[in-house]
């Protein structure tokens, strides 16, 4: 345990550190004024280094700096503000002695000093210090796990495709560290693509984990299922085995997939409780509306399935609900119009600045609610 004494008495310093090493603290520093304190610590110092301190005892009078302003100032570095400081004081005034507590000392001990009040209070100081550094180097340990998962999650989401007859690209922004939106589409031979985005309840690590777990069902399930109502029942009987009967709530999420074939020119889709997404020509708006329930609410379910015929030049938006709680537009219908006046009017424009567009045109300015995922596929 590191301890720097804080007193501008050299008599105060010797009873101090001498009961401190009797009781087996031993890496004792002393300082004589604030200053001093200050050049150890490196408070005022160009360099960013960080001082190796445990306990910080602070005599309250001192000439110059007080120990207030000491404490005050040692606290509001982001280096030192978990290590306790400790006051060792003669000043009995209640007043001061609130002050000292209010600018961020853990506790006080009064003079003449009582040895078994002093150690007490410096042991409880000590696992107070304990504690936070347990805390800090979990927090740690956590943000850089949600770190990795979040790459993770990424690394999952399908890489644009581009050529002659499609055009396939998505903006995804995550509300916080781990969204519950995924999106995925898998070339299934030279003409065909399956096309997913998917939306789970809630948001952080457990929602997630469920979107990988879907993930993976999908890379195996979509080469040997392309009808579309069949992706939903097969993506709905996995999700049975995530239920547990003892929870109170079980993931589920809403979802629409499209299979589309360049070669006929047709879209096959199922809608499981998805926000519609629309196919936008420049003379029409077509959604691709609801047609069943959410994944994973029931033991089965029947998502119906609908047939488009589409001609070259024609764009399918794909979204979830964060985009329309950003647009706050009441109306269905004219949330649809919002988004296909964004795709006419910016066809060359990436996913991002369609999204920016979108949302800049409802005038709205709030933060970000929800996770906001879009897929765009332009056909050729």
């Amino acid at each position: 345990m590191s301890i720097i004494i804080v007193d501008d008495n050299a008599t105060n310093q010797m009873i101090i550190r001498t009961i401190l090493r009797k009781e087996g603290y031993n890496d004792i520093r002393i300082a004589s004024s604030a200053m001093e304190l200050y050049d150890m610590l490196h408070i005022d110092s160009s360099a960013y280094m960080e001082e190796q301190v445990d306990l910080i005892l602070l005599d309250m009078m001192m000439p110059e700096i007080d120990g207030l302003e000491a404490c005050r100032r040692i606290v509001s570095d982001n280096r030192y503000r978990d290590v306790p400081i400790v006051f060792v004081t003669a000043v009995g005034d209640s007043m001061k002695l609130a002050e000292a507590l209010d600018a961020g000392a853990t506790d006080y001990v009064m003079k003449p000093i009582n040895k078994l009040e002093m150690l007490a209070r410096i042991r409880s100081a000590l696992r107070l210090k304990h504690e936070k550094d347990w805390h800090r180097e979990r927090d740690k340990r956590i943000r850089y796990e949600l770190e990795l998962a979040k790459q993770v999650q990424r690394s999952v989401l399908s890489p644009p495709i581009r050529n002659d007859r499609i055009c396939m690209e998505a903006e995804y922004r995550p509300s916080s560290e781990l969204a519950g939106d995924y999106y995925a589409w898998f070339p299934i031979d030279r003409s065909r693509y399956g096309v997913i985005l998917l939306d789970m309840m809630g948001h952080g690590i457990s929602s997630s984990l469920v979107c990988m777990f879907i993930s993976s069902v999908l890379k195996d399930m979509v080469l040997r299922i392309t009808d579309p109502e069949e992706v939903m029942q097969e993506l709905n009987n996995r999700m049975g085995q995530l239920y547990r009967p003892t929870e109170l709530v079980n993931f589920y999420f809403t979802a629409i997939f499209v299979l589309i074939d360049t070669e006929n020119r047709t879209l096959q889709y199922a809608n499981a409780g998805h926000p519609a997404g629309i196919a936008v020509t420049d003379s029409s708006l077509t959604p691709l509306e609801t047609s069943g329930p959410a994944v994973g609410l029931f033991d089965s379910i029947h998502v119906r399935q609908k047939t488009l015929s589409y001609e070259p030049g024609m764009t399918i938006v794909l979204y979830t609900d964060g985009l329309l709680d950003a647009i706050d537009v009441e109306a269905d219908e004219a949330s649809l119009e919002r988004i296909a006046e964004g795709v006419r009017g910016l066809p060359d424009s990436t996913p991002g600045e369609l999204v920016d567009h979108i949302i800049q045109s409802s005038g709205e300015a709030s933060k970000q609610r929800d996770d906001i995922c879009m897929v765009r596929i332009q056909l050729n």
